[in-house]
């Protein structure tokens, strides 16, 4: 497929997919007269670079990451799996940080709920 159905397909704007093939996340093949080729596999490589930078895993990042999923080797499977296990620490701090904010967020919302209640019924209706 080209480009623009990759595009399509998941919903990556061209732009991102050609930064994400510079960064070498995918990786495209080129036709006779230079336009790139995606398989089927790419949309759900896509997907999944779509799915880590939306949590805040840099390209940088990804791309260390990436060697060990396309061309493995002892050596980019130990580096890759330092980068992964970092991310993987670093995503835990976030959702637990977000799950102390959501809880404080709760405890607020009650906290309001239950002043506005208060104040409602203290009010002198118009009857």
């Amino acid at each position: 497929m080209r480009i623009g159905e990759l595009s399509a397909r998941t919903g990556a704007s061209r732009r991102s997919l050609r930064y994400y093939e510079q960064q070498g996340l995918p990786v495209s093949a080129r036709s006779p007269r230079g336009q790139r080729c995606y398989g089927d596999d790419h949309v759900q490589r896509v997907a999944l670079i779509q799915i880590f930078l939306a949590a805040g895993v840099s390209s940088r990042n990804l791309a260390r990451m990436v060697p060990c999923m396309t061309e493995p080797n002892m050596d980019r499977a130990r580096q890759a799996l330092t980068v992964m296990n970092q991310e993987r620490t670093r995503l835990s701090f976030t959702i637990d940080s977000l799950a102390a904010a959501r809880e404080a967020l709760d405890h607020l919302i009650d906290v309001n709920r239950t002043f506005l209640a208060s104040v409602e019924d203290d009010v002198p209706s118009d009857r």
